[in-house]
């Protein structure tokens, strides 16, 4: 076995989809520095990207199903950091989220809860990916849905209901590929499109849902009648940078663009694609949803070629996340879905998010250097 892997390992290495990972963040890591030229994000992520280039290379040339059997150790660990970021003192306070913790050195701060996402995956992979020879069964979905329970349950008393919303994709893609039954992704969409609109009632009702909530819902269905100086104010902000760009991006110097002149909040992490848009205009915004298009294809392509139902559901299951966050951050930018604090995968400042990825890419490039593999 070795043998072969040393024959085809970089015959079969997936260059395309290790050069479009790297491609996209350099390309974000300018847009960083433009949005804060008087920071140090831009150089952070730089040391990003090589701890990232790494750990890539490590897992690609380690067998995916070693570390598979490692899952449940893995997973434990990964609930440990998110119980230690709860501790004070030891877990970063900012925005009222208790979610980071200090790394050393003046490199800044690791997000446990991205980088639990690649080993609740790796769970998730281990557990379904067994043989089958029929539908799921209702105790193995109540397993299913304890393994993503416990990492959602500990991120919530962060609290960080942006990150947890991310998690749910990656469990939903298990269960499809996993053979659920039809009739129950049926029923699932109707109840939830039934008692979406019915809980936000209850809770605005029984002020569950606080005004704050509310407004920044109330921003996507009426932008007009919203308020722009306060709950309204990073939508509209976004909207207008995206404007500003134009077709071919503005010529703006860093110091007089939205996001120099401070703006535009956060514009390093949620709102990374908006100043794109400024910069790059239209033409620049396609090319890189076309860079994301092109990579999760490759993703895609590597599940497809896997050797057995574990590493399939691993890579799919990060491709689900993957979407899930690339259409949430944009739909920030443009005003289309509400402001939760939603990093762009690749683009956005932020160690934790850059290496999870890479990990998890790795995984993938590994799952496809053994496709030939018994």
């Amino acid at each position: 076995m070795v043998a072969i892997i040393h024959k085809r390992s970089w015959r079969d290495f997936d260059w395309l989809l290790a050069f479009l990972a790297i491609a996209i963040v350099a390309f974000g890591t300018v847009q960083i520095r433009y949005a804060q030229p008087t920071e140090t994000y831009w150089i952070k992520q730089i040391i990003g990207l090589g701890i990232g280039l790494v750990a890539m290379l490590a897992i690609a040339f380690t067998d995916y199903r070693k570390l598979l059997n490692l899952a449940p150790a893995f997973y434990i660990f990964g609930l440990l950091l998110l119980i230690i970021v709860l501790i004070p003192g030891i877990g970063l306070k900012i925005n009222g989220q208790r979610a980071w913790i200090k790394i050393p050195g003046g490199i800044g701060q690791f997000q446990p809860s991205e980088f639990v996402k690649v080993t609740t995956a790796m769970m998730l992979a281990k557990y379904f990916g067994k043989h089958r020879a029929q539908a799921l069964t209702l105790v193995e979905m109540i397993v299913g849905g304890l393994i993503l329970a416990l990492p959602i349950g500990l991120i919530m008393l962060e609290p960080d209901v942006g990150s947890v919303l991310t998690y749910f994709p990656i469990l939903g893609v298990v269960l499809f590929l996993s053979a659920i039954r039809m009739r129950l992704v049926v029923a699932s969409v109707i109840l939830a499109v039934v008692m979406i609109p019915l809980a936000y009632w209850v809770g605005v009702k029984t002020n569950l849902v606080k005004n704050y909530q509310q407004e920044r819902i109330n921003v996507i269905l009426d932008p007009e009648n919203a308020d722009r100086r306060r709950i309204g104010y990073h939508t509209w902000q976004s909207i207008l940078t995206v404007g500003e760009g134009g077709l071919f991006g503005s010529r703006s110097s860093a110091e007089h663009s939205q996001s120099g002149l401070k703006f535009l909040p956060e514009p390093h992490t949620d709102f990374i694609y908006a100043v794109l848009a400024e910069n790059y205009g239209f033409i620049g915004c396609v090319l890189v949803l076309l860079a994301y298009a092109i990579l999760l294809s490759r993703l895609i392509t590597g599940a497809r070629r896997s050797s057995d139902r574990a590493g399939m559901l691993f890579i799919m299951a990060v491709v689900g996340g993957m979407t899930f966050q690339i259409f949430i951050n944009i739909g920030m930018a443009l005003g289309i879905s509400p402001v939760i604090g939603v990093p762009l995968p690749l683009m956005s400042a932020g160690l934790a998010s850059l290496i999870a990825t890479f990990i998890a890419i790795g995984f993938a490039i590994s799952v496809q250097l053994r496709r030939f593999v018994n």
